[in-house]
């Protein structure tokens, strides 16, 4: 095992060419150490660094490679609830209603608004189901993040969620509530089996523009424990995932939609939907940037091309890129000052969630 790695009881470290993998013990309860209505919100890395411009992007666009992609499932519907705690009453606002785009110092424009619109409930409803709350341990202390599934049993988020950058040191006792709203879990809580981060993430060897922050490879999975040889994918359905600049122009350019649930919006308590052109910043280490409102607790949301359900085509075709519900990225950083209202995404590559998903789903039903 390597030093100063700080684990659960009995787990196992595993190491598979560039990646490193923690294989966690069963739980004996399911709420084991989490405390869902205490959780404090993963602190999002932050920057100083000058912000980056669309304008000098454009202008030193390369390609990222050959894209790639693979698509996801819409899932069944059922639903499994559990109360996890008492939600806080929130009233209700203007907030949840249509708006114009907003931006900050950067000028990026963006929007951000609850996921649900008023009345309804988008988020018991694919695609938005797919994505959730994830909680953890720090030692006693239970964060969170956000998550989404990209298999039946595999959830993508942000490697600072999983383990403790440079430092050689996983989290523990992670818990994924897909479509999590106001303190329920309308399709239940699950566990981790195992978790995989980028060894050079781990170990702190990687070429980060910003050590720790903006980094290449803030992007880990986790594959979850069955119920009754059962995964939350079959009923919540799942994303894609695309890699290379799937999704994105030549000119490294894409729209992107970024799920998540900060603590600043809402309390936490409800899913929070941005969306903004996102571009790539060569200098900052090809990470993808959008214009967006959230803040920590979104760190680990997914970054998604083509949101929703397609509609049938007469006299027109589709464009480059089409396929729907594809995650691009997680939330993986954010700057000091909230004045600027931008954010970071580590690209998804052939190097980084292609091998995270192989090591996650090998020899498991979860895929």
């Amino acid at each position: 095992m390597p030093s100063g790695v700080v684990l659960a009881a009995d787990p196992q470290i595993v190491q598979k060419g560039t990646l490193t993998g923690v294989i966690l013990p069963k739980q004996t309860s399911q709420a084991e150490t989490i405390d869902f209505a205490n959780a404090k919100p993963m602190p999002l890395p932050k920057t100083t660094l000058t912000p980056a411009s669309l304008q000098s992007a454009l202008l030193d666009a390369q390609p990222l490679g050959r894209p790639g992609g693979v698509a996801g499932k819409q899932g069944n519907g059922r639903q499994t609830p559990e109360i996890l705690v008492p939600a806080k009453a929130i009233s209700e606002s203007d907030a949840n209603a249509v708006a114009p785009e907003a931006y900050g110092t950067s000028n990026h424009p963006f929007t951000t608004s609850r996921a649900n619109p008023t009345g309804g409930k988008v988020t018991n409803l694919y695609p938005f189901r797919a994505a959730g709350k994830l909680f953890f341990n720090i030692g006693a202390s239970t964060y969170l993040c956000s998550a989404s599934l990209i298999k039946k049993g595999l959830v993508v988020t942000a490697a600072h969620c999983v383990a403790n950058f440079g430092a050689r040191q996983f989290y523990s006792n992670w818990r994924f509530v897909p479509g999590y709203d106001n303190g329920a879990a309308p399709y239940g809580t699950w566990t981790a089996a195992n978790a995989w981060v980028l060894t050079s993430y781990l170990n702190g060897t990687e070429a980060c523009a910003q050590y720790g922050v903006i980094c290449p490879n803030d992007v880990a999975v986790l594959r979850l424990t069955p119920k009754s040889g059962a995964y939350p994918g079959t009923q919540t359905g799942f994303y894609g995932y695309g890699w290379n600049g799937y999704g994105f122009t030549p000119t490294n350019l894409a729209q992107i939609t970024q799920l998540g649930y900060p603590v600043a919006l809402d309390g936490g308590l409800l899913m929070e939907r941005t969306d903004s052109y996102g571009f790539v910043s060569s200098s900052n280490s090809n990470n993808t940037i959008i214009g967006s409102l959230q803040t920590g607790g979104s760190s680990g949301g997914p970054w998604l091309v083509n949101l929703g359900v397609a509609p049938t085509l007469s006299g027109t075709t589709t464009g480059s890129g089409a396929n729907r519900n594809n995650v691009v990225g997680v939330t993986s950083w954010g700057y000091v000052s909230t004045a600027i209202k931008q954010q970071g995404a580590s690209p998804f590559t052939s190097n980084n969630i292609v091998p995270l998903v192989t090591a996650g789903c090998n020899g498991s039903t979860a895929c």
